[in-house]
């Protein structure tokens, strides 16, 4: 009697567990597909990018809540599942609610900010962009650390489908000087005069700004711009000069070795304070 592949499969992992005493549960191991055939994004899958619209998916990510991550992740993915993507029903199979778990710095721990996990977050599921997904990442997470936001021109607020009424809510834009969600917070809190608990209208233009920018980067990557080139992309001054004797592969002296694009001075004085 001959048996296929997944028959094969089962006797295999069947063996197996019942050696180990456990029950093991799961999907093919050579297929991002369950057992009905269904796509299931799995390790190293990558899918195709197209152009989307900027403002319309700042919109969504507006619309959306269940934090920032959520918002940003939720708005690019579902944009892409409706576009012309030759990978859109792939995109739409992604349960987006994975990345709740994100919003105030993962669970309100004021670490990393929601809205840049869900950069790196998304930008990883994305097929090769002319070469440019790491760049992107890097330029994203640059502009949220050295730019005024939440977004708040006449035109970004109605494109978003904001009020100015709702503008007395979010006060000031301020520049967070990191990704951390505890400094962007503490540095707006600064700004506007609000406490953490007051931040809601200001994070969600702050979501909806993030995913219009995340989306401009990947169109001008997906049109071949060379997004590693510009100089909005680099680490500051001040963090290039740390590398120079902190470096990944080299140090100056007994100097730890560092890997790391982020604002230095946020956290470190420096030597000479």
């Amino acid at each position: 009697m001959s048996i296929n592949r997944r028959q094969a499969l089962t006797k295999i992992i069947g063996i197996s567990t019942a050696a180990a005493g456990v029950t093991l549960m799961g999907t093919s191991a050579f297929a991002a597909t369950d057992e009905q055939g269904n796509f299931r994004l799995a390790l190293g899958d990558k899918l195709k990018y197209v152009p989307l619209d900027a403002m319309a998916t700042a919109k969504l990510a507006y619309e959306t809540g269940g934090g920032c991550m959520h918002q940003v992740f939720h708005s690019l993915v579902t944009m892409l599942a409706n576009s012309s993507s030759a990978d859109a029903a792939k995109f739409a199979s992604i349960p987006t609610a994975i990345a709740a778990y994100g919003g105030a710095g993962i669970a309100g721990q004021g670490t990393v900010c929601g809205n840049m996990n869900a950069t790196g977050m998304l930008v990883n599921i994305l097929d090769d962009i002319n070469g440019q997904n790491a760049a992107v990442i890097g330029a994203a997470f640059r502009y949220y650390e050295t730019t005024e936001l939440p977004l708040s021109s006449a035109e970004f607020i109605a494109g978003i489908g904001s009020t100015e009424e709702k503008t007395a809510k979010v006060g000031k834009s301020s520049i967070a000087n990191s990704v951390l969600c505890h400094s962007s917070i503490s540095n707006w809190s600064k700004a506007s005069g609000f406490s953490f608990s007051e931040k809601g209208e200001r994070c969600y233009r702050l979501s909806a700004s993030i995913a219009y920018h995340l989306v401009e980067l990947l169109n001008r990557a997906y049109a071949g711009e060379d997004i590693a080139a510009l100089p909005e992309s680099k680490p500051s001054e001040d963090a290039q000069n740390c590398q120079s004797c902190h470096g990944a592969t080299s140090t100056m002296g007994s100097a730890a070795s560092v890997k790391t694009d982020m604002e230095c001075t946020v956290c470190h004085t420096g030597h000479f304070n």
